[in-house]
C-alpha cells in the first residue's frame, strides 16, 4: 500500500531512539523528509546519520531542544521546517521517559513531584509541540499528529502511567475535535511492553537476578499480550505511519492500541 507520504515533512520528537526512532525510520521509508528531536545531542546526531545514510534520497535532520520549553519546542519547530525546506505536515510526539523499567512508587511514595515531572514532559510536552505545528498545518489545510501514549491508560499497577497516558488521551480527543475541521486529523497509539534498544539491557538484568536464560525472560514477557509476541518498535512503528498517512483520514481522535493484544480486556 502506498502511504501517500513521497514529500511529506514530518517531526519526531523522542526522535533519537526507542519507538520514536523507528517512526522516523517507518516514516523516511515511506518518503517522508524527518527531523528529530531530541535532548541529547550527540545521540541525536548519531540517529539522523544512521537514518540519512539509510534513506540517502530523504532528508533527515536533527534539532535538539528539550520540550519541557515552550521558547525551546518554539525554535526547535522553526529550525525543523527551515532544515526541511517548507512548513511541517507531520507531528509524531513520542518524547517521554520509558515506563515499566523501574517499580512504580507507591500511594505513600508518591510526591507531587513525580506527577508534575511526568506532566511537563509528556502531557504539556505533546501540547508544547501540537500548539508549534498547528498554525503551519491550518495554513495549508492538512496535517496529522500521533501521540504515542501506552496501556497504562487502561490498566493499574502505576498511577502515574496511568494518569499521564490517560491525559494524552483526553488531550488527543480534544485536539482533534478542535482542529479536525481545519484538515487536521489528531490520533494517539497506545504501545505496551515493546522491544526497543533497552531491552537486551533489561532483559539481561533480569535473567542474572532470577538465574534463568534470557529467552526465558523474552517468553514470559511476550505471554503478556494475545499474540505471544514481544512486539518491536518497528512493529509500532508501521501503526503509526498508516495515522500519518492521508489514508487515514476516517480515524480522528481515537485511541489505537498496539500492544500485541491485552488478554480478557474489551474495549468498545
Amino acid at each position: 500500500m502506498d502511504l501517500e507520504l513521497e514529500g511529506r515533512r514530518a517531526l519526531v520528537t523522542g526522535g533519537s531512539r526507542g519507538i520514536g526512532k523507528a517512526v522516523a525510520r517507518a516514516l523516511a521509508r515511506e518518503g517522508a523528509d524527518v527531523a528529530l528531536l531530541a535532548r541529547d545531542p550527540d545521540r541525536l546526531a548519531a540517529a539522523a546519520a544512521e537514518l540519512s545514510a539509510e534513506f540517502g534520497r530523504r532528508r533527515v535532520v536533527a534539532v535538539v531542544a528539550d520540550t519541557g520549553s515552550d521558547a525551546g519546542v518554539e525554535r526547535a519547530v522553526a529550525d525543523a521546517a527551515s532544515l526541511l525546506g517548507g512548513p511541517i505536515d507531520i507531528l509524531v510526539n513520542a518524547a517521554a521517559e520509558p515506563g515499566g523499567y523501574a517499580a512504580p512508587p507507591k500511594l505513600a511514595e508518591l510526591e507531587a513531584a513525580h506527577l508534575q515531572r511526568e506532566i511537563d514532559i509528556k502531557v504539556m510536552g505533546y501540547v508544547r509541540t501540537a500548539r508549534a505545528v498547528a498554525p503551519q498545518m491550518k495554513a495549508r489545510g492538512w496535517g496529522r499528529i500521533v501521540n504515542v501514549s501506552g496501556l497504562a491508560a487502561r490498566q493499574s499497577g502505576n498511577a502515574i502511567g496511568s494518569i499521564r497516558n490517560v491525559a494524552v488521551a483526553a488531550l488527543t480527543k480534544n485536539l482533534a475535535d478542535e482542529l479536525g475541521p481545519s484538515g487536521i486529523n489528531v490520533t494517539v497509539v497506545h504501545p505496551g511492553l515493546t522491544r526497543t534498544e533497552r531491552t537486551a539491557v533489561m532483559v539481561a538484568a533480569q535473567a542474572k537476578a532470577q538465574g534463568v536464560s534470557e529467552a526465558s525472560v523474552l517468553e514470559r514477557m511476550a505471554e503478556g499480550n494475545s499474540i505471544r509476541h514481544l512486539v518491536d518498535a518497528s512493529e509500532v512503528a508501521d501503526v503509526v505511519a498508516f495515522l500519518c498517512s492521508p489514508k487515514s483520514v476516517a480515524i480522528n481522535g481515537d485511541a489505537i492500541a498496539a500492544g500485541g493484544g491485552a488478554p480478557r480486556a474489551i474495549h468498545y
